[in-house]
């Protein structure tokens, strides 16, 4: 006989498990499939340990800086095994939080990998030796949230050892003396940050115009300029024509406005973006409507199967945890009888946690501009902020886009020290549509960082103090 749950949730990432207590908050019995361990991809092999990875290139670099505060070091040697080691201290402990908060919430974990083979039945197939027996999960309602997986360029297999996914780099205990990183988006940029500060010698391809693509163009500007002042071979417009195994490691095949070039390297990272891990789900029987590779879902996040609702990356871009985190918390409301309201995609902050770190929200310069909004700008640069030199960390800006007549907050991008917390202001100034006035006149502690926040919204007004 299946075993009977109000809700059964497939996968355990920051979406999974955000929904599964949710649902359970509300009174509902709960049951979670998990392949891997509880967290999923995210908590285990992807946003925390490469954080952690990312604390440790930031403490190599300011002791590379030692001098700048009076400190002498001598013979500075760095050691990438403990680090890595810590990177999975990091992940085990918060993997048992999320243990914790189940056997809190009272939610049954089960090992296994989850197949839909009816609207509310989960088939539950063991995974590794030793596993559980297969079983079937019946629930009043499911969510699927299976997650991602990294994907590689056409024609170059990902092979784990000289051709290397985001998974596989950080599985790597000892870092090789050279590598090609293709794909400069936020992982790529990130692993370059790591790899470049342990020296190993790092060339970053990007097919697109330049690093970080989907950003503001100004700040993919000054992430360049950044990584190539610290001797990482940056190549934007360059599109890999063949990856190459050779004796000694790999060779990258390259065109770049019109030339071709050869990378030779010890091994390639594939950081061309993540597909979303809809096969094997049992769909497609179900008649669960897809656009492109996604699963397409309401407002409530229910697919076309009544019953059936799907968060996170199977149901599209942007890929990104606390975007699966909100909507996993509507799927749970929606199917507790609740009316949640949408999520709001348009405040989505994006975050890549390099040095120096970048953040966005809303829309770029650019695109306000393409969709013919009448836009004024303002701007603050970290040069100007008096913590931001006291911290000796004075590269980079705040800059906001806001709508010429009513000053609301049309985009905002931050590249500094700290901008994956200063865009916490604006996600709550766009939940609460503030303006660019609100925030301008919003006392800020001085002195802080925050500071450039408030400079740059007043500058949209013409009004900046510090400029």
């Amino acid at each position: 006989m299946p075993d009977r749950f109000d809700v059964v949730v497939v996968g355990s990432g920051p979406g999974g498990y955000v929904s599964a207590i949710r649902a359970a908050q509300l009174g509902r019995t709960v049951a979670v499939v998990e392949a891997d361990r509880a967290g999923g991809i995210c908590l285990n092999w992807g946003c925390i340990p490469t954080k952690a990875l990312l604390r440790n290139a930031e403490i190599i670099q300011l002791f590379q800086r030692a001098a700048e505060f009076g400190v002498t070091v001598d013979q500075l040697r760095t050691d990438y095994g403990p680090a890595y080691r810590r990177s999975r201290q990091v992940a085990d402990r918060m993997a048992k939080g999320v243990e914790f908060l189940f056997r809190k919430n009272k939610i049954t974990l089960i090992a296994g990998r989850g197949e839909l083979v009816g609207p509310g039945t989960v088939r539950v197939a063991p995974v590794g030796a030793g596993g559980e027996a297969a079983r079937t999960l019946e629930g009043r309602a499911v969510i699927l949230a299976p997650g991602a997986s990294p994907k590689s360029l056409p024609g170059i297999a990902i092979d784990g050892q000289r051709v290397i996914s985001s998974d596989h780099a950080l599985r790597l205990e000892r870092l090789p003396a050279s590598i090609v990183v293709i794909g400069a988006g936020a992982v790529g940029v990130e692993f370059a940050d790591v790899f470049a500060a342990y020296g190993v010698r790092v060339a970053l391809v990007e097919a697109l115009p330049r690093v970080l693509p989907v950003e503001d163009e100004e700040s993919s500007r000054l992430l360049s300029r950044s990584f190539a002042k610290r001797g990482i071979d940056v190549r934007p417009g360059a599109t890999v024509q063949a990856v190459t195994p050779t004796g000694a490691g790999v060779t990258v095949e390259l065109e770049q406005e019109g030339t071709t070039a050869r990378l030779e390297a010890e091994q390639v990272l594939m950081a061309v973006g993540r597909g979303a891990n809809t096969q094997g789900l049992g769909l497609e029987p179900l008649g669960v409507a897809m656009d492109r590779g996604f699963i397409k879902v309401s407002a409530r996040m229910e697919t076309s199967v009544p019953g059936v609702y799907a968060i996170g990356d199977a149901a599209g871009p942007p890929l990104l945890a606390h975007k699966a985190s909100a909507e996993g918390i509507v799927a749970a409301e929606a199917l507790a009888g609740q009316a949640p309201g949408a999520v709001n995609y348009d405040a989505i902050p994006s975050c890549t946690y390099c040095h120096p770190q970048v953040a966005s929200l809303g829309l770029t310069e650019a695109q306000a501009k393409a969709q013919g909004l009448p836009v004024r700008v303002g701007k603050y640069a970290f040069q100007a902020n008096g913590r931001a030199q006291a911290l000796g960390e004075p590269e980079g800006f705040v800059k906001v886009v806001a709508a010429s007549e009513t000053g609301e907050i049309v985009g905002v991008h931050i590249v500094g020290a700290e901008a994956t917390e200063l865009i916490a202001e604006f996600g709550l100034g766009k939940t609460l549509e503030a303006t660019v006035a609100e925030v301008g006149h919003t006392i800020h502690a001085h002195p802080t960082l925050s500071e450039a926040v408030m400079e740059a919204a007043l500058d949209a007004m013409g009004a900046a103090i510090h400029l």
